[in-house]
């Protein structure tokens, strides 16, 4: 689908958003409940309710409704976080066996780091095509555990996915990290989920023990998704508008509150006063000059990060960034290529980091945006129509993996969303409104 957006016709002065429940607590509620014999047949209301979710309720539903013996198909489509987690939920059931696959770029992000480790865990996980990579073939067994090191510099998912079923291995598990773990946050996040359902983890800066035990079950705490909450950032510093977020935590277990703090640096203040629940963003005169962050503990907060100080002309290095290659586009490439749509010449630091020193060049045509097929990179780049009104962005239904309502949520606070994919002309809606 391919959707024009126009601002909103006056200042965002009370703007209310309910975010999507935390994605990321949510896919990690998946597999601790299950573990512990609670199982979910649909998103609910403490259960965030997106493509990532949805993919896993309907594989582990899938396997449950087996006929013993028979080899089950998963595809768990463009999420990464289904297949790593689901991979070692699906190594450790004894008797299952399963064929894991997903999209063609899904099949792309690397594999091998966390099947090496289960391997010598005991588990049976094969190579269905190219190697360290999926598709895959999974034989459920009782895994033994012990101790492994695992290249921590890829993806935190594979770190959080076996230290997940790490309880349910008869030794338990060390993990020794090997490298400096990217998107650290989220492993804490992870180890917080299992204190709170029972199971005492220890850890060192580059050691993580877990114990053989069992997970008692837990009603979880319910939390808007801070990296969503980003996006709204970015409205509002762009925009200048006072917008409410109803059910965001600001003392969370997600590693994305950094948000707040980042965008406090871009015009952005977070206030709690008057708030019953959630935060309130609140537009400032104070921003800085330049902007130069470690971003490796919290990737996914880039594009709106990049977005926003190219539009409001604050000059950025960012760096820690090269696990944004291998997500759903390679983000690095993407944002320099959209921002060049507008006359931003963002380039990249290797293959680990974005900067733009403030050089630009005219734009001749308003842009005509690509969503590369990346939730994270659509609601991004539609912001951009407070200061570019009727840029289009093609591919705009890739927002469902994260955040289905997004569009919606635009609307409520004025933006005007509309849907050019037969190529009807955006004026006319405008006219229309």
């Amino acid at each position: 689908m391919k959707y024009a957006i126009l601002p909103p016709g006056e200042l965002i002065e009370d703007g209310v958003v309910t975010l999507p429940l935390s994605k990321s607590i949510s896919t990690r509620m998946l597999i601790l409940d299950a573990l512990a014999g609670v199982n979910h047949d649909a998103p609910h209301d403490v259960l965030a309710d997106c493509d990532d979710t949805r993919v896993m309720i309907e594989a582990m539903k899938a396997v449950r409704e087996a006929t013993p013996g028979k080899c089950v198909n998963v595809d768990v489509q463009s999420s990464g976080a289904a297949l790593r987690f689901l991979t070692a939920y699906f190594a450790i059931q004894p008797g299952l066996e399963v064929e894991i696959t997903g999209t063609s770029r899904l099949c792309e992000r690397p594999m091998e780091p966390l099947v090496a480790a289960l391997r010598r865990c005991g588990a049976q996980v094969d190579y269905l095509e190219n190697e360290g990579y999926a598709p895959l073939k999974i034989r459920g067994c009782a895994l033994v555990g012990g101790e492994v090191t695992i290249d921590a510099t890829v993806s935190s998912q594979f770190i959080s996915a076996l230290l997940m079923i790490a309880p349910y291995m008869t030794m338990g598990l060390t993990v020794n990290l090997g490298g400096e773990p990217v998107s650290l946050p989220y492993i804490l996040m992870t180890i917080e989920m299992m204190r709170q359902r029972g199971v005492e983890v220890s850890r060192e800066p580059l050691r993580i023990s877990v114990p053989s035990a069992d997970y008692s079950t837990l009603d979880q705490p319910l939390e808007g998704d801070w990296s969503a909450a980003a996006f709204w950032f970015e409205v509002s510093a762009l925009s200048a508008g006072w917008i409410t977020l109803t059910n965001l935590p600001e003392n969370s277990i997600q590693g994305d509150r950094a948000a707040a703090k980042y965008f406090d640096c871009l015009g952005v203040t977070l206030s709690t006063d008057d708030v019953e629940t959630g935060v309130q963003l609140c537009p400032s005169p104070e921003i800085y000059g330049r902007l130069d962050l470690d971003l490796t503990d919290n990737p996914d907060l880039a594009p709106a990060l990049a977005v926003t100080c190219c539009l409001i002309g604050v000059p950025f290095k960012f760096v820690g960034l090269a696990t944004l290659a291998t997500k759903e586009c390679d983000r690095l490439a993407a944002i320099c290529e959209e921002m060049d749509k507008i006359g931003r010449v963002v380039e990249k630091v290797r293959d680990f980091g974005l900067e733009w020193e403030g050089k630009t060049h005219p734009v001749a045509a308003l842009p005509g945006f690509s969503a590369h097929a990346d939730h994270r990179m659509a609601m991004a780049l539609a912001p951009v129509a407070v200061y570019l009104p009727g840029i289009t962005i093609d591919g705009a239904e890739c927002v469902t993996k994260s955040y289905p309502r997004y569009w919606d949520d635009l609307r409520a606070v004025g933006f005007q969303v509309v849907d050019v994919t037969s190529g009807d002309a955006v004026q006319e809606e405008e006219g229309q409104a």
